[in-house]
């Protein structure tokens, strides 16, 4: 049914990410082609007349991604799998022993393939479902990493016993294809059951003689709440099923089968859902489906266009784009129904419903960026969190997820953010009884919980006066002014040595010095209480004695206090330097290190990230995108953003309204050199800050160092 066909001319037209109108036509007239290939002279005319209208733009930015970077080891906690925008599959080998996200650049030896998982999050991860080996559980498997390759929407290697793959993914379909060397029957194990967490349950029926579905039930990232996952796996030649277990099976094809494909769909209700997701593909092959997936990253990734700087900057640049965009996952079934967090299915008549949140962090730089790039779909998020709040939200994970899920807390500051930019048509009606039961349980045992609640019920206070419910908003008001004030003046605002110990007082993942500036809504308060110079002076301090910390994130944003603390130079040579210079870390992600590292942050290789840093699910990626643009959301809740020096000398955003912004550099010798004005269309900017409504107008935001 998958037998692949290979059209030489699709190859060649179409590079990763070409535009798929074009490669449609190609496809459809392929044997046409073909009967022309004795005529050359009538085939390269054909050639340069398709070449000339394909659209180039679309697939110059794919060409960057390294979807190696912070793969190997505790340096992102990333995997390089093949995967669609936002969708629920990242199919990808597991390696032996596996890290966070399964894989490991610098380990060869394979567990299997298995189909999704979430992306530099910490604790043990999550997914690793329907996990297949080519060969039996007591012989090894290796990767050949000279073979080893990987694109948007696409991986690809052999094995040193010989077997090849490659593999694809639709938005909830993995499609696996395994090639045998002629010294090996094709024969796959697989394991339904298999897990990055120690429990999980299956159940498996064979359908027909190429058809097995059933579903598995597993518990999430770092063992709160379950996600239960649908499935449908369809092979392109019958088989015969043997040693069949309760949670494993092999499946072996007869000794003249070399090629095997395996298409796994998935789904958050049903099998019968899921078997439709492979059916709705059924004539497309592999290429289709992989140039398919390619082309929508493509596009994706056009919205953007940066010249200037070095080649490893765009690298880096277009990687972290892409890792903004791999969730959350559109959970949807075709006609709206989703499984609520109460277990009920309900149908969403206007929006396509998200799962595979971890928002403890992604709510500081990532939803942001989805407001500017993709606010369509960050309206479909945010109106998915309202009714998150609606059927029985938790702060972990909870017992009816979809997908793989980690944290939730905060959410109230990501659906402000929307608000605040733009996104108005959502009903915080809908959710505000579970915002409200939220508010009454945030936790309040240390100074750093302290912290990030009053930053909580800050975003809830303007969240009740947007719908009209004033008593609520100012209580809400109050109690955040009261424990920031009571907390600020009592744990942070009397700097002494062990403000530089992490976890001291009881702080989870920092240090005193790190959360003392967790609160960028009060900065005016903390200069009434300190003073301007002398508040600048200690972050000056903060920096110099290298206690910042970018291998986590409460302290992220810190850099762009400099804006409001009269020193914009000290932001623009900060973050300039940890975009790409080698910098001290005396932090990891929860500790001190023994020695400090001496480092770039971010670097165009497997050990991506420096030690111990989660990439966090595209939290640094997109503090990275922000940063390298020249512009960052400071205040997360605010529609303002801080301003800052580009990487790049031009950077061009094609906004979803229409509009164009071009940030232009003029002026530049030196790299480092500070700004000395901005202009927004003719406008001087004189206080480093700029609305999202005015820049979502587009036009041309100038900085000028002469």
């Amino acid at each position: 049914m998958y037998s692949p066909t290979t059209s030489p001319l699709r190859v060649l037209l179409l590079p990763e990410g070409g535009d798929w109108r074009y490669y449609r036509l190609f496809n459809q007239s392929r044997y046409y082609f073909r009967s022309m290939k004795n005529n050359r002279s009538r085939w390269y005319a054909l050639l340069l007349v398709v070449l000339s209208i394909m659209t180039p733009s679309v697939a110059q930015n794919t060409k960057y991604v390294n979807l190696f970077i912070g793969t190997s080891g505790d340096n992102g906690q990333v995997a390089p799998g093949a995967a669609a925008p936002f969708g629920m599959v990242c199919v990808c080998p597991d390696n032996d022993p596996r890290s966070h996200a399964g894989y490991d650049y610098a380990v060869t030896k394979v567990s299997g393939i298995s189909v999704n998982r979430l992306s530099g999050v910490g604790c043990s991860g999550g997914g690793g479902n329907l996990r297949i080996r080519p060969v039996a559980p007591s012989q090894e498997l290796h990767i050949k990493k000279s073979r080893e390759k990987a694109t948007p929407g696409y991986y690809s290697t052999a094995f040193t016993n010989g077997i090849k793959t490659e593999l694809t993914a639709t938005n909830a379909m993995a499609v696996e294809r395994y090639k045998f060397p002629r010294s090996l029957s094709a024969a796959l194990w697989i394991d339904f059951a298999s897990t990055f967490e120690d429990v999980a349950t299956c159940h498996y029926k064979r359908i027909s003689e190429t058809c097995i579905e059933g579903y598995v039930q597993a518990r999430n990232v770092c063992g709160h709440g379950r996600y239960k996952l649908y499935f449908s796996l369809n092979t392109s030649h019958p088989f015969q099923l043997e040693e069949q277990k309760e949670t494993t099976a092999c499946l072996t094809f007869g000794k003249k089968v070399r090629s095997v494909e395996v298409r796994i769909g998935l789904s958050a209700l049903s099998s019968e859902l899921a078997s439709w997701e492979c059916a709705r593909w059924e004539k497309m092959d592999f290429e289709d489906v992989k140039f398919r997936t390619a082309d929508q990253w493509g596009k994706q990734l056009s919205a953007i266009d940066v010249k200037g700087g070095k080649k490893d900057d765009r690298v880096i640049f277009y990687t972290s784009l892409y890792r903004t965009y791999l969730s959350p996952a559109d959970v949807s079934s075709p006609d709206g129904a989703y499984l609520g967090t109460d277990g009920k299915v309900y149908i969403s008549e206007d929006f396509r419903y998200y799962s595979n949140w971890s928002l403890w962090d992604t709510f500081r730089t990532k939803f942001p960026l989805l407001v500017l790039t993709e606010p369509a779909k960050m309206r479909d998020m945010a109106t998915s969190l309202i009714h998150l709040y609606a059927t029985g939200k938790k702060d972990w994970s909870t017992g009816f997820e979809s997908t793989p899920t980690v944290r939730t807390e905060h959410a109230v500051i990501l659906l402000l953010d929307a608000y605040r930019k733009g996104i108005t048509n959502l009903d915080f009606r809908k959710g505000y009884a579970g915002m409200k039961q939220e508010m009454e349980r945030l936790p309040m045992r240390s100074p750093d919980q302290k912290m990030e609640s009053a930053y909580d019920l800050w975003a809830m206070a303007r969240i009740a006066e947007i719908i009209g419910e004033k008593a609520d908003s100012e209580q809400y008001r109050q109690r955040s002014v009261s424990l920031f004030e009571e907390t600020w003046k009592k744990e942070f605002m009397n700097v002494t040595p062990a403000f530089e110990v992490m976890k001291n007082n009881g702080l989870y993942q920092g240090t005193r010095w790190q959360y003392r500036w967790a609160a960028p809504q009060y900065i005016d308060k903390m200069i009434e209480w300190v003073g301007q110079d002398s508040l600048r002076s200690q972050l000056t301090y903060f920096f110099d004695h290298h206690l910042y910390n970018q291998g986590n994130e409460p302290d992220i944003h810190v850099p762009y206090l400099f804006n409001r603390l009269g020193a914009p130079e000290k932001t623009q040579q900060i973050v300039r330097s940890l975009m790409t210079e080698p910098m001290i870390h005396k932090y990891g992600g929860n500790s001190e290190f023994k020695t400090p590292y001496l480092g770039k942050a971010f670097k165009n290789a497997p050990e991506g990230y420096s030690p111990e840093m989660d990439e966090d699910d595209g939290t640094m990626s997109a503090w990275y995108v922000f940063g390298a643009m020249g512009f960052y959301p400071l205040l997360v809740g605010d529609e303002y953003y801080d301003l800052t020096s580009p990487l790049f000398d031009r950077v061009l955003l094609r906004l979803t309204n229409g509009n164009v912004l071009t940030i232009q550099t003029e002026g530049r010798k030196k790299k480092d050199a500070p700004i000395k004005s901005i202009h927004f269309n003719g406008k001087k900017i004189a206080d480093y800050r700029i609305s999202h409504n005015e820049l979502i107008k587009g036009g041309e935001l100038i900085y000028n160092y002469k």
